[in-house]
């Protein structure tokens, strides 16, 4: 198993400060890079969590990793700053394009799985991995639809992008599950598949049904069928790390506790439900 122990985490934001700082059992937060100002101090909220020996790990939404065109180096360079800031054991981005030819995407998009997609990725990591002072993990990402004449499967495709990437893996099984009601992915065969040993933490979030598509909102309840796919995970390779990703529509104290109370069970292999 790559990475140091994490154990229970969450996804940081001011309205689940309070809650954070309550949590005795929280080994990690994630921040959003985006959201913090670059050079500004880290909230007195992290910083207190910090104090107390969790972890703060550097999450990414706008390198763009997956596009044909260079990461920008300011982009890069503001990761890295954020790393340090931290003084994280990780930072994570996300298998995905977010813009094309200057316009921005505002979403994350999953790339065609071909030899030249891995290539674009891998040479993306690669000029990452040169600032970044931490390892990189890679996270999958949830998908409404299947770019056409996949020369690999989702699992040969993210696992050679980290074998000649040298990065590791954020595993959200959140978007697993969200990939198997969309696009019929066998979750079984995608987690047999991947390079476990590479995984450095992963994620557990909400979403809903709409208009017959199931959207990985997390402003949503988490369905227990993520939380079944996080014990399923444990059950073959004990990932250092699991944490809850909630962006709003934040619940009372208590609903968000039990998710979490769900999420720490399952990395530990017990049986309980959100």
């Amino acid at each position: 198993m790559s990475g140091s122990r994490l154990g229970l985490g969450i996804g940081w934001r001011p309205e689940l400060a309070l809650l954070c700082e309550r949590r005795a059992d929280l080994g990690f937060v994630e921040i959003t890079v985006e959201n913090f100002p670059e050079g500004t101090a880290l909230p007195r909220s992290l910083r207190q969590l910090q104090e107390r020996g969790v972890a703060v790990i550097p999450h990414g939404i706008s390198l763009s990793l997956g596009g044909a065109e260079p990461v920008d180096q300011a982009r890069i360079d503001r990761l890295a700053w954020m790393a340090e800031r931290c003084a994280a054991p990780v930072a994570s981005e996300h298998i995905a394009f977010v813009r094309a030819g200057g316009t921005e995407i505002g979403h994350l998009t999953p790339i065609p799985r071909t030899r030249a997609s891995v290539e674009a990725v891998v040479a993306n990591v690669r000029r990452v991995r040169e600032t970044l002072g931490v390892p990189l993990a890679l996270e999958n990402i949830a998908a409404l639809f299947e770019w056409p004449d996949a020369e690999m499967d989702e699992s040969e495709f993210v696992r050679t992008i980290l074998d000649e990437s040298g990065a590791l893996l954020l595993v959200d099984v959140s978007n697993l599950h969200a990939n198997a009601r969309n696009l019929g992915a066998d979750t079984a065969a995608l987690i047999a598949g991947l390079p476990l040993e590479r995984i450095a933490y992963c994620h557990v979030g909400g979403g809903a049904e709409r208009d017959g598509l199931y959207m990985d909102t997390h402003t949503d309840p988490v369905p227990p069928a993520a939380i079944a796919l996080l014990r399923q995970l444990s059950a073959v390779a004990r990932p250092p790390g699991a944490m809850l990703e909630r962006d709003g529509n934040f619940p009372p104290d208590a609903d968000t506790n039990r998710e979490l109370d769900a999420i720490r069970d399952a990395l530990e292999g017990h049986e309980s439900v959100a």
